[in-house]
């Protein structure tokens, strides 16, 4: 089955914009406006919305382009140029390395951290868990399913313990074993966005002190099918703390998807990884001209 095929996101936009293609004799402005309202109703922000059909014009115009199939062309190319961020779009390669993974409950964080681990696994890596999302009942407990069903470590404490206590005792496990990657579950509470940055500043100074030859990266979890409301955490996570990624999960459902491009491009977050499927494997690498090749029927 095809990234297209799984994804209903890619289907229905890519048979909207057809449509507009199909039969048009010249390109005019209600061409423009078709387009941007599409955009649009696929969760792809204002914004985004409105710089990718003002690039368009220009291309357009400067280029003297009257030909739908051009067209075409330019829009994915601009598209694609709005969410490739390059190598940022990789996780880190260094060893040791410590993921901090963040998100709200419900979101497919702790499903999220099991694949990654499986993936760095299967590249060769040791890998080792870290249950410090200790305020949310049975996190530590789902972790370790996670845990046990990819053949790896976990580090946890008792419900309600300081999650610094528990990355401390992970880190310690990490060093004396050489673990490749330290992957953490932390708290998902945006209530209070004070206690959480309180938190994590707390885990990130415990990471300076212990483990400051580790490679750190942030990876911020978001559900596609929350639509806009996706995008209001992006904004409030990364404003509690600094973000080097986003996984974007669920995309196998009836998610419009837009909403990764509205992540890339207005808070210059690359997307590390798409949840394509409910599979230990259906964790994919983000791949920017693949996503936009898919809306466009390629």
């Amino acid at each position: 089955m095809s990234l297209r095929e799984k994804k209903g996101f890619f289907g229905r936009l890519s048979e909207k914009i057809g449509d507009v293609f199909m039969g048009r004799a010249s390109i005019d402005e209600d061409l423009f406006d078709e387009l941007e309202e599409i955009l649009i109703m696929s969760d792809i922000g204002m914004n985004t919305t409105m710089d990718i059909i003002s690039k368009l014009r220009v291309e357009v115009k400067n280029n003297n382009i009257q030909d739908s199939d051009k067209v075409k062309e330019k829009l994915k190319e601009i598209m694609v140029a709005a969410i490739d961020k390059g190598e940022r779009q990789l996780l880190k390669k260094e060893s040791p390395l410590v993921l901090l993974v963040i998100g709200i409950n419900g979101g497919g964080k702790t499903t999220s951290i099991g694949k990654i681990a499986n993936k760095c696994k299967q590249e060769g890596k040791t890998v080792l868990l870290a249950a410090a999302d200790t305020f949310r009942a049975a996190a530590a407990e789902q972790l370790n399913i996670w845990a046990d069903r990819v053949g790896v470590n976990i580090v946890k404490h008792q419900e309600g313990a300081d999650p610094s206590a528990v990355l401390f005792d992970a880190v310690q496990s990490a060093k004396a074993k050489n673990i490749d990657v330290l992957i953490c579950d932390t708290a998902g509470r945006l209530q209070n966005k004070t206690n959480l940055m309180n938190e994590l500043k707390k885990m990130n100074k415990v990471l300076d002190r212990e483990f400051p030859e580790a490679t750190r990266e942030t990876l911020l979890v978001l559900d596609a099918t929350t639509g806009k409301n996706a995008v209001s955490q992006a904004k409030e996570f990364g404003d509690v703390t600094d973000l080097t990624g986003v996984i974007i999960t669920k995309l196998d459902g009836t998610a419009k998807g837009g909403i990764a491009i509205t992540i890339a491009d207005e808070f210059d977050l690359p997307i590390k990884y798409v949840g394509v499927g409910e599979g230990i494997d259906d964790l994919k690498d983000f791949n920017s001209e693949d996503f936009i090749g898919g809306i466009f029927d390629e």
